[in-house]
């Protein structure tokens, strides 16, 4: 799966919390968010539309509407990628857990798909 094809997948099924993803499709949007947030980020700069938060930090208006736009979808494919290993999408709930919860959804993240079909569908690389 390529980059712009794992992004409009991600957004066609942006409320799609059934069935699996494939590696490339969850990191490739991450990587969409990684680079959009980047480029939004320097645009809210240039703009004038950053604001500096008492803690040091900056929001920008532009970087927190694509936040918003993105934060269903993502969840969404990070629910589908559990289910691509055999695990509960809610599973997905261990990222509330400090520092240890974030590592064990990067973990599974890493993870092959569980080959042939699992309960949550057919193998999206349609390998069995």
């Amino acid at each position: 799966m390529s980059f712009a094809e794992a992004v409009k997948s991600v957004f066609a099924n942006a409320f799609n919390f059934g069935g699996r993803a494939r590696r490339s499709e969850y990191w490739y949007f991450c990587l969409f968010n990684f680079l959009a947030s980047m480029v939004l980020g320097v645009l809210d700069r240039m703009l004038g539309t950053s604001y500096s938060l008492p803690n040091g930090a900056s929001l920008g208006i532009i970087g927190a509407i694509f936040s918003l736009v993105v934060l269903i979808p993502s969840i969404a494919v990070s629910f589908r990628r559990i289910h691509d290993i055999g695990r509960s999408g809610w599973n997905f709930l261990y990222a509330l857990i400090p520092f240890i919860g974030y590592l064990i959804i990067l973990y599974w993240s890493v993870l092959d798909s569980q080959p042939g079909e699992n309960k949550y569908g057919p193998n999206p690389k349609g390998v069995n």
